[in-house]
């Protein structure tokens, strides 16, 4: 068989807006035709090895060494494209998180353990409750951004008043909201038909991407997540304005139709050319592809 030549095997997305690109292939493939330190902003919740079927060619079961072998591997290229000052987000169990987060180390500055609630689980073995996800926040260098995310002050659904005890300090609360901080009570994943992309697969809810690309981005700023699954990521940087990059080795029919239901309009364009030539090495051969009905 002729071996393919270099142009056949350049990339072409699967779906384009406004302000992303969906590639559906392996996410070294992806990060291989990244330019260096070009990234603002990396988002990755990667699959945690637990032998579950995706239904999208991808081994969950790999022998450990293998596993975190190919992580490093991911790791090491998105910190190669994460631009000086920017943010890497990392979600995972506890279990695998302070792995990634002593492989992160090597090249960025450790920022925040974030504490994500996990509800509904179980006890497994002689270990207590399992009542959180990780969500490792590194930097490359000091923080070029940093913007302060504020919750509304949480009420009773029933009565109204406020839902806690500010011991006499509730009038010094700054209007605008509390400030957040690093453990999130409102993150379990989405269990609910109607609210996930992907029936049977335990999905990440928007808010998680989105509080991490307003944490560490402003608009136009460029947003990868090599994972794309369900594609909240790509939602969430579309809908503040962010250009986003992403990579799904298996099936793209849920972000295509995340996409058909929530920015139609933005579809079947392309990010700006000055975005796309700072990113990729080959830019000029993108298209746009056109929606399907």
């Amino acid at each position: 068989m002729a071996r393919k030549s270099p142009q056949d095997r350049r990339l072409q997305p699967r779906l384009t807006t406004t302000h992303g690109l969906l590639f559906q292939t392996d996410c070294l493939r992806l990060l291989e035709a990244i330019r260096d330190e070009s990234i603002q902003c990396v988002f990755a919740d990667p699959p945690f090895n637990l032998r579950k079927n995706y239904g999208n060619g991808f081994s969950d079961a790999k022998d450990e060494p293998a596993y975190f072998s190919w992580c490093n591997q991911w790791i090491d290229e998105c910190c190669r494209v994460l631009a000086p000052g920017g943010a890497f987000f990392l979600y995972a169990l506890p279990r695998l998180a302070y792995r990634f987060a002593a492989r992160l180390e090597l090249a960025l500055q450790f920022r925040h353990w974030v504490a994500l609630t996990m509800k509904g689980s179980f006890p497994r073995g002689r270990r207590l409750y399992p009542a959180h996800y990780a969500l490792l926040y590194f930097t490359k260098g000091e923080p070029r951004i940093f913007n302060r995310v504020r919750l509304p002050i949480p009420t009773c659904r029933h009565c109204g008043k406020d839902v806690r005890d500010y011991g006499g300090h509730r009038k010094y609360l700054n209007p605008a909201g509390l400030n957040l901080t690093d453990f999130w009570e409102d993150t379990s994943p989405n269990r609910h038909r109607k609210s996930k992309a992907r029936p049977g697969v335990n999905e990440l809810k928007p808010l998680i991407p989105a509080r991490a690309i307003e944490i560490s981005t402003e608009t136009g700023d460029v947003v990868l997540d090599p994972f794309g699954g369900g594609g909240s990521t790509f939602q969430e940087a579309q809908r503040l304005e962010r250009c986003w990059i992403g990579s799904e080795i298996g099936s793209c029919a849920a972000i295509q139709e995340r996409f058909d239901r929530f920015a139609p309009l933005s579809l079947g364009h392309l990010p700006s050319q000055r975005v796309l030539r700072s990113v990729f090495r080959h830019p000029s051969e993108f298209a746009p592809v056109k929606r399907t009905a």
